[in-house]
């Protein structure tokens, strides 16, 4: 007796087993069925799709050579004195006069009027803006805990560097060398801002008398530690805790003298820089050479027209179909 529930627990996992595989079988049957229809549908109509493609590629490819092609340069800016939202400002604003069509204001730049429809003017950020965000607070809690002024400077020099993006102007159009022309005039008139120019100016007679006051001082440096070592030579004592006494009244700190020459050098270094940098409001780090826009694999005729070719085919054979079941019905 107690055989018999083992028996039909047995007999009945053997059946389950049996079932499943059943249903295996029947799925991959209709799997089956379904590619030789697929099958037999293509090589009824397979003389119609290779025409519609034929076709489609043809008229794709002649639609290509008819339509002119786009061109493009591309101009990376970088922006001083926080000139940031003047620039993105400015270009909107000119994108808007384009699409206006406000032949005054093109003309008073000096720019051809003849074909504003062509041109296109767009501008975004080269560096990752979240990145960018990421750093600057990663670098705001790295000056909290630190009080020494030495590491503050380098947190601070990090953070102006970082936060300067730079950005890409591209300019569309179809004539080359109008194209290049108009780029250049958009340009000067960017960089013509009254309130960025005269800033411009006046940093840069800062950063110039920077240079001349850093490099006097250097001199007074190089003068003290050459009279100190004039006097080292001929009279003076040295104590043992690292001071170098000139008399018996003036000290002088010889390592601060060489550390602050050092930072003196490093800030003559640095405004150097800003002066080649600082040049225009809108710095221009690479002007591009025209170029032709690469459009997306789906985005060209040759593509795009056989695949409607097709769909529209496979369209109306659903259509037939479609018809031929409401017929049947009726009857």
């Amino acid at each position: 007796m107690a055989d018999r529930p083992a028996q039909n627990n047995n007999s009945s996992d053997e059946i389950d087993l049996g079932q499943l595989f059943q249903m295996i079988g029947k799925g991959f049957h209709k799997i089956w069925i379904a590619f030789l229809r697929l099958f037999l549908f293509l090589k009824k109509y397979a003389l119609i799709l290779v025409g519609l493609i034929i076709l489609g590629l043809a008229a794709g490819y002649g639609l290509n050579q008819i339509i002119d092609k786009k061109l493009k340069i591309e101009v990376i800016v970088k922006p001083n004195l926080e000139s940031k939202n003047y620039l993105y400002n400015v270009v909107d604003e000119i994108e808007n006069n384009l699409r206006s069509g406000d032949t005054v204001f093109f003309k008073t730049i000096g720019a051809d009027v003849s074909n504003l429809t062509e041109f296109k003017i767009s501008i975004e950020p080269l560096d990752d803006q979240k990145k960018v965000e990421t750093d600057f607070e990663y670098l705001e809690l790295l000056e909290k805990f630190q009080s020494n002024e030495e590491f503050s400077e380098v947190i601070k020099s990090e953070f102006l560097n970082k936060s300067t993006l730079s950005h890409k102007i591209t300019f569309l159009f179809k004539d080359s060398s109008k194209g290049k022309v108009f780029a250049e005039k958009i340009m000067d008139y960017i960089n013509s801002n009254d309130y960025f120019n005269e800033l411009t100016i006046i940093s840069n007679q800062n950063a110039f008398e920077r240079i001349k006051k850093n490099e006097i001082f250097i001199e007074q440096i190089d003068g003290l530690i050459s009279a100190y070592s004039k006097n080292m030579i001929d009279k003076a004592e040295q104590k043992t805790d690292g001071q170098i006494v000139m008399n018996s009244e003036e000290r002088m700190d010889v390592t601060g003298l060489f550390a602050l020459k050092n930072r003196l050098i490093q800030d003559i270094e640095e405004k150097r820089l800003e002066l080649k940098e600082q040049k225009e409001p809108v710095n221009v780090v690479n002007f591009g050479k025209p170029q032709q826009v690469k459009k997306a694999f789906f985005g060209k005729s040759i593509v795009v027209i056989p695949l409607i070719l097709t769909i529209l085919f496979f369209g109306i054979l659903m259509l037939i179909e479609i018809n031929k079941r409401a017929i049947s019905l009726k009857q």
